[in-house]
């Protein structure tokens, strides 16, 4: 198979669950069981807030766009459990493509990088809402294993239709770009979404210029 040239590694590391993937999962799980003793709390200084809040409103940290990836919605499993499970099947390959040290950087670069998109996104709207989840970072890895692994079957899970990884990415970054146009899914941060995948895209060019 010929590898991408983005200055990654050979695969290293042959376990079920990659170290780098591991942490993930389990920072993640903490965190979601420590939201059902402190979720004010957490949600409050952790979330991702507007930069600009009304009077008595929770604000804005420079932290946040870090640590709202690690918070998921309390009150339900759905939520985490697709975000963990894309992140384990689609990050381990990518993992050992690039190394533990790249692919945390690329990882953290898609989670910041989908929640500048979202602060402008509010901002744009008016809107004053916390937005929280790792999809920002899981859609990055999305586009990633897409263009890494082009030709790959991938194998949705509704409806059960395989697809090759490439079409896959394609498809889901039209949809997101539909239902954040056409606001048809509320409640979804659906341009964190796409944002996350053009950081990742941006970080893959420049690690792609500096090899050449």
């Amino acid at each position: 198979m010929n590898q991408p040239g983005y200055g990654y590694r050979r695969p290293v590391d042959n376990s079920v669950i990659p170290n780098v993937i591991f942490a993930l999962l389990v920072a993640n799980g903490l965190v979601f069981a420590l939201q059902r003793f402190q979720w004010e709390f957490l949600l409050q200084y952790f979330a991702l807030w507007p930069v600009y809040t009304p009077p008595g409103w929770p604000s804005f940290m420079p932290w946040q766009l870090v640590s709202y990836g690690f918070l998921h919605d309390p009150n339900g499993l759905a939520h985490i459990f697709f975000n963990m499970f894309g992140l384990w099947m689609f990050g381990r390959d990518l993992e050992r493509l690039m190394g533990p040290k790249r692919f945390l950087t690329y990882y953290m670069t898609c989670v910041i990088g989908a929640g500048v998109i979202q602060l402008i996104v509010v901002e744009f709207q008016g809107s004053v809402y916390p937005t929280l989840g790792a999809s920002g970072g899981l859609f990055g890895i999305l586009l990633a294993y897409g263009m890494s692994f082009p030709n790959r079957t991938v194998m949705l899970l509704f409806p059960p239709i395989p697809m090759k990884a490439k079409v896959f990415v394609i498809v889901y970054g039209v949809l997101e770009l539909f239902l954040g146009v056409s606001g048809y899914a509320p409640g979804v941060a659906h341009f964190a979404h796409l944002g996350g995948m053009l950081f990742g895209f941006l970080l893959l060019r420049h690690w792609s210029r500096r090899r050449n």
